[in-house]
């Protein structure tokens, strides 16, 4: 089951907040990083990970459904790479110097 911005708004509102502030506080937070993905500008969040921002070329390509040969677009994609702390927590491993 994916965690859904519902969920992440109920656990704000169970520290307290309410359910009006928790709703503005995620969405504040989320149109800062849309904001800053579309300057393209990284966004990185220690302990959990780094939001990039790539740039790629004009490419040729083929639509799988016909096998037509086709030129895609420059564009932007969006990557993530978790830090190693949140690795080692998904993958169970602590370290002592480590603090989750």
């Amino acid at each position: 089951m994916a965690l859904t911005k519902n969920d992440i708004v109920a656990t704000v509102h169970e520290l307290g907040f309410t359910k009006k502030k928790s709703v503005e506080i995620i969405e504040a937070l989320l149109e800062i990083i849309k904001g800053t993905l579309e300057k393209s500008e990284d966004v990185l969040i220690s302990g959990f990970g780094k939001f990039c921002v790539k740039h790629k070329k004009q490419r040729r390509g083929r639509n799988p459904a016909t096998g037509e040969d086709l030129m895609l677009r420059e564009r932007k994609v969006i990557t993530f790479k978790c830090s190693g702390k949140l690795r080692s927590k998904i993958n169970g491993v602590e370290y002592a110097d480590q603090d989750f």
